[in-house]
């Protein structure tokens, strides 16, 4: 399978886990007072505040597939100075938002399934970025997938 077929794939797997997790109802498996809601609610706004200026920090290398572009450029300035990923990440914080807002289980299980997809998808990105950009391992040894190192 090509490398454009497989980050189509992960695109079409990614709306489908994304639109399960929103689709599924509430439950009362845990308590959600107030102050939960709030938090949820700030996780899903940071991770979409994220995600849109990530995606105009990446300008016309951003793509639709994980697949980088020809005329596409490593971006290391800005939210990628922290994070590798950091359009994963701002998924991932709305995703966390939705499932504290949930109280759900089931919610919570496919969260915990996000997490291992957007890793699967990330490292898979990455063996092609490391293939297209010569800076890229040295870029990844120093900055975090989806969070910023702790430095000493």
């Amino acid at each position: 399978m090509s490398d454009r077929a497989t980050g189509r794939l992960f695109v079409a797997a990614q709306l489908a886990l994304f639109v399960v997790i929103v689709a599924l109802p509430r439950a009362d498996h845990w308590p959600i007072p107030g102050w939960l809601v709030a938090v949820g609610y700030a996780l899903m706004a940071a991770g979409t505040a994220l995600v849109v200026v990530a995606g105009i920090r990446l300008g016309p290398s951003l793509t639709p597939t994980p697949v980088p572009t020809d005329s596409g450029r490593l971006t290391t300035s800005g939210l990628y100075r922290f994070s590798r990923h950091p359009i994963y990440s701002g998924v991932l914080a709305i995703v966390a938002g939705i499932v504290i807002r949930s109280g759900s289980l089931v919610v919570a299980a496919i969260g915990a399934l996000a997490v291992v997809f957007f890793t699967v998808k990330a490292r898979w990105e990455e063996g092609l970025l490391r293939e297209r950009y010569p800076d890229y391992a040295a870029y990844a040894a120093t900055t975090g997938r989806f969070l910023p190192r702790l430095r000493g």
